[in-house]
Formats: C-alpha cells, sequence, structure tokens
C-alpha cells in the first residue's frame, strides 16, 4: 500500500511539473527573447545542479489538492516563518496563492504580499482567488526569468516553496533578492529533501543542504536557521552576508 502511494504522489508531481513541458519551455524562450542581449542565456546546469523546468500553469490545480496539508504539514511551515503583522513579505514563483493569501491574513492589513510569478496566468488565478477570498492586501507582479522586480531594500521575508531549483539564472534572481531583502530581512528556501529517498518526489526536484549552502553561501547569504520538522522539506533560513 505504501509503495501504491509512493508511486501515486510520484506521478502527480510528474504531471504537475511536466505538463505541457514544450509549451512552457516555449514561454521562457519568448521571454528571455525580449530581454536585453546583455542577459545571459538561461542555463541548464548551475554548480553541479541540473536546473528543473518550470512548472506550467496548467498543472496550478495540484498546488492547492486536499492532500497537501496531510503530506507537507504547509500550516506548520506557515507558523515557523516568524510572520508578523504590518511585514512585507514575498511570495516568490507564487502560483495561485496557496502561500500568498494565507500570509496576507497572517500579517493582517497593514502588511503587504508581493506575489511574484513569471506566467500570467498564475497571476490571474492568484486574483481570483484572493477575490473570491476578500483579500486585498496581496501585489501580484509579472516577473522576469533573470528578474523578480523587486524594490531594493522593501522586503522582510522572501519565500521561495519548491521554485528555486527551477531557477533558470540563479544568480541573477540570487543577486535581485538579496537587494531586495531589508537589512535584517531573510529568505525562507523550501525544498524537497534530496537526502531522503523516501520522499516521493523526482530527483530533478529535490535539493540537499550542501548543494544549497554551496550555491547561497558564494552568492552573498549566510544561512542563519533552519527548521527540520517538516515531513518532506527543508527550510532554511538565509540572511545577507555584509
Amino acid at each position: 500500500m505504501a509503495k501504491l502511494k509512493q508511486i501515486w504522489c510520484l506521478k502527480l508531481v510528474v504531471v504537475a511539473a511536466t505538463v505541457l513541458g514544450s509549451a512552457a519551455d516555449t514561454r521562457a524562450q519568448e521571454n528571455n527573447e525580449q530581454e536585453p542581449s546583455s542577459i545571459p542565456a538561461a542555463r541548464t546546469e548551475y554548480m553541479g545542479r541540473t536546473i528543473a523546468r518550470t512548472m506550467h500553469y496548467s498543472g496550478a490545480e495540484w498546488l492547492i489538492r486536499d492532500e497537501r496539508e496531510r503530506e507537507e504539514r504547509c500550516s506548520l511551515l506557515l507558523t515557523n516563518l516568524g510572520l508578523k503583522p504590518g511585514q512585507v513579505v514575498c511570495d516568490m514563483g507564487c502560483g495561485n496563492g496557496f502561500y500568498a493569501l494565507p500570509i496576507a491574513r497572517m500579517i493582517g492589513d497593514e502588511g503587504r504580499v508581493i506575489a511574484v510569478d513569471v506566467q500570467p496566468e498564475m497571476l490571474e488565478l492568484l486574483r481570483t482567488r484572493a477575490d473570491e477570498g476578500g483579500i486585498g492586501n496581496v501585489t501580484p507582479v509579472l516577473g522576469s526569468y533573470h528578474d523578480p522586480r523587486l524594490p531594493d531594500e522593501s522586503c522582510d521575508l522572501i519565500l521561495l516553496v519548491d521554485v528555486y531549483h527551477e531557477f533558470s539564472h540563479p544568480e541573477l534572481m540570487l543577486a535581485a533578492m538579496r537587494r531586495a531583502l531589508k537589512p535584517d530581512g531573510v529568505i525562507a528556501l523550501v525544498e524537497y529533501r534530496e537526502e531522503d529517498p523516501d520522499v516521493p518526489i523526482k530527483p530533478l526536484h529535490k535539493m540537499s543542504k550542501q548543494q544549497i549552502l554551496k550555491e547561497y553561501e558564494p552568492n552573498g547569504f549566510r544561512l542563519v536557521r533552519e527548521f527540520d520538522e517538516l515531513p518532506w522539506q527543508h527550510v532554511m533560513f538565509f540572511g545577507r552576508d555584509p
């Protein structure tokens, strides 16, 4: 039974991550073609890690599946992000707002969620869900594959849930996020654990702590704390390294 469950979960991830993959690749190519020629070409590998494809918006329903709380303990993650009323939080790769909307409620009307995604269709799904929930403190931002378009020193927290491993321009994105953090702001990086073979996710969509540190520390970040109580994912908090 456990074996069947693992296969089922794996199939869900394959569908969500690769459905209409060619269309996602075309979107990425068009996005890059519209950028100045000074922008480097999209990477397929970074520091020994193969970069995964961006999840296509047609798989958005998987993000809000009923089983997600039981599988990933999402509420436990939210309560350990250190959220406070009035904060400015960026949900990077926000998708249809699975995390952005509850965060908006937690930080209150005086706070603001900047919801960044590279697919306008995802942002439209987020807007619809925010309107239905009566949530008005979420600002959707259409980012690019190399620039999240965040103001300098604007964010108390930048949350990345299972999205960093898809960045085609990791160095440029890390530099942009570093600039966007307030001096005492942090990145909360959430990635499926590569070290755990029982996590039913394709290896391409996992990262080890060792690889995360290998990529973040040379790009001007220092690990400030960790949360290791989620069933499937690492949670690592990074501040700006002076």
